[in-house]
């Protein structure tokens, strides 16, 4: 299970994990291939113990904490603007400006080329046996539906809509399928039949949004709203004017029952209703929760696609809140798609449904259905604007969501080192803004959590490894090329060779004793062809070089390998190096093909 897999990646990066992972054997760090050897000085004898190689580190200091931004700039038309410099923008983090030390401008273009970039990693195959091109996974879009509160007349149309959505994947799209009832899933893939397959499975599952021709019919927010208000302590009294609407309706649609009979039918109504819409929206929550916890373990840009009429969240704002800080903590953007289009109140009520209103009641219910039908919005506004992501309502729901899961043509990517950051783990508010202040809409995060302060040094260390493994962003503090290599083994078993070449001349070292000391921790994570961890390993590689060491090394650099036991098919190597003195990462990502 994707929680399983991601504890299983935090086990080995904190250090915890046994000498040999999956396979994983240690090697020494060699001089890189064809380079030339160099003899020690005679007057300095080179010690038998000046680099060794572990499976656990456990030196490490604390490094500034980088925050990245994905931007998306549109204009009134909702195209991509292109063109945009790094003074163009001003990142405010806590309503103080700060310096964007890190820019990058996102485009086909640039994915196409780090896409080649870590095909060419692959000896001797650079493409599927049959000719066809790899893509690595990108970008993992969770489209999730809110089949519980879904009407069967949204569903057609939404049906469609996303089946067209579907057919607009570019090759680096892995996708989903999930609903807030549990009952429609499929996890990510890049295959479009079998996606279009389970959305025809998609259908409203939920007990309050299906007709059921009952009277009175009692809406879960107009019981919520009715409780709020006051219901009569006893059937003998009346109760407030709403309470009182739905009465009169009642003995119209029941003929021979009197009133007092006619408020018990009421007050039973509301009760079902609170029971049953209140568990359906905490059901509906948890679910949305479960998406999450699946998708912070996809190696990638990752946003939760969620389509829904919305629903009234009553007494559990705490709970939804709850789902948009899970989303900030884990990087994860929500963007949201009102299932209805743009809603038009039908006067008299619903013609599905076999009693309409009265002639004394159309005015007050018309108000009560028109107040419930904006009310429902308000959630998914919540969930888009709280994560940084877009809400969309408009009769064009291919168009919505197509830009609510599709790759922008052109996005950018701030990054910044906060100011005086204090490590509380505390939730920080982020703005962008553009320096001319065009009229532009902007979509970025709107906020991210501080680290917590950590006296353990692995810990941190860990932290920051594994966010780095879990995103495609490339790091170059520390010059890192990585090369793959699979050979046959016994029976159909492959075993895979990681080889990684670091050169150390940018690497700070600590001068103590005669010798220059640093640790430098090489953690490498397997996924499949689409994003799940299949298996990883971490390395600890311990310098204490003397002064003639550091200029040979400085030279030639040096090769830790790794090596993995695999079963043929696609797979992502994602390797993540970071150093113990300057604190300086690398990170970088391969594909690799294994036929059978």
């Amino acid at each position: 299970m994707p929680k399983l897999m991601k504890l299983a990646v935090a086990f080995f990066l904190a250090g915890t994990a046994a000498r040999v992972l999956y396979g994983q054997e240690p090697a020494s760090p060699q001089p890189a291939p064809n380079a030339p050897a160099s003899q020690p000085q005679k007057s300095e004898p080179e010690p038998k113990t000046e680099v060794s190689v572990q499976d656990t580190g456990n030196t490490f200091k604390l490094r500034v904490n980088l925050v990245q931004v994905h931007v998306t700039v549109r204009d009134k038309a909702g195209k991509p603007v292109e063109g945009l410099r790094k003074d163009d923008f001003q990142l405010f983090d806590n309503g103080k400006l700060q310096p964007i030390s890190t820019f990058a401008v996102e485009t086909e273009q640039s994915r196409k080329e780090r896409t080649e970039a870590a095909q060419k990693s692959q000896e001797g195959e650079a493409e599927n046996p049959d000719g066809s091109s790899v893509n690595l996974p990108e970008r993992f879009v969770a489209l999730t539906f809110d089949d519980v509160h879904l009407k069967i007349e949204d569903t057609g149309p939404l049906r469609i809509a996303a089946g067209k959505f579907l057919d607009a994947m570019a090759p680096a799209d892995r996708v989903a399928i999930f609903s807030t009832s549990g009952q429609l899933t499929l996890d990510f893939t890049g295959d479009k039949e079998a996606l279009k397959q389970k959305l025809m499975g998609l259908l409203p599952r939920g007990q309050l949004n299906t007709p059921t021709n009952e009277c009175p019919d009692i809406s879960f927010y107009v019981a919520d709203l009715l409780e709020k208000e006051g219901m009569p302590i006893d059937p003998d009294h009346s109760g407030p004017p709403d309470f009182e609407i739905f009465v009169r309706d009642t003995l119209q649609c029941i003929p021979g029952i009197d009133i007092k009979t006619a408020r018990i039918d009421v007050m039973n109504a509301v009760r079902r209703a609170l029971d049953v819409g209140e568990a359906e929206n905490r059901d509906a929550l948890r679910q949305l929760d479960s998406v999450l916890r699946i998708l912070s373990a996809k190696p990638g840009e990752r946003i939760l696609l969620l389509a829904s009429p919305g629903f009234p969240l009553a007494q559990l704002n705490f709970e939804a809140s709850g789902v948009v800080d899970h989303a900030n903590r884990s990087n994860i953007v929500i963007n949201t798609l009102d299932a209805r289009g743009l809603y038009a109140s039908v006067p008299g009520g619903d013609i599905s449904q076999s009693f309409s209103d009265s002639a004394s009641t159309v005015g007050p219910k018309e108000s009560l259905r028109l107040a419930e039908q904006l009310d429902q919005q308000f959630v998914l506004m919540d969930f888009a604007y709280g994560s940084g992501g877009t809400f969309f309502n408009s009769n064009d729901l291919e168009a919505g969501l197509k830009q609510a899961g599709s790759v922008p043509e052109i996005s950018y990517v701030l990054g910044f080192s906060p100011l005086n950051q204090k490590m509380d783990g505390k939730y920080h508010t982020l703005k962008v803004a553009l320096a001319e202040k065009q009229k532009y809409s902007i979509q970025a995060r709107r906020g991210y959590f501080a680290p917590n302060k950590l006296d353990d040094p692995k810990e941190i260390a860990k932290q920051e490894i594994q966010e780095a493994v879990f995103s495609q962003n490339e790091i170059v503090d520390l010059p890192l090329t990585l090369q793959t290599q699979y050979f046959k083994i016994e029976d159909a078993a492959t075993r895979l060779s990681v080889v990684s070449h670091l050169d150390v001349q940018r690497m700070q070292f600590r001068k103590a004793d005669g010798r220059n000391f640093n640790d430098l921790t090489v953690a490498t994570v397997i996924f499949d062809d689409n994003g799940r961890f299949v298996m990883g390993g971490e390395k600890l590689v311990k310098m204490r070089l003397l002064d003639s060491s550091i200029g040979r090394y400085g030279h030639t650099g040096f090769v830790v390998k790794s090596t993995f036991d695999l079963k043929p098919g696609k797979y992502m190597v994602r390797q993540v190096a970071r150093d113990s003195e300057g604190a300086q990462m690398a990170a970088r990502s391969a594909i690799v093909v294994i036929p059978n």
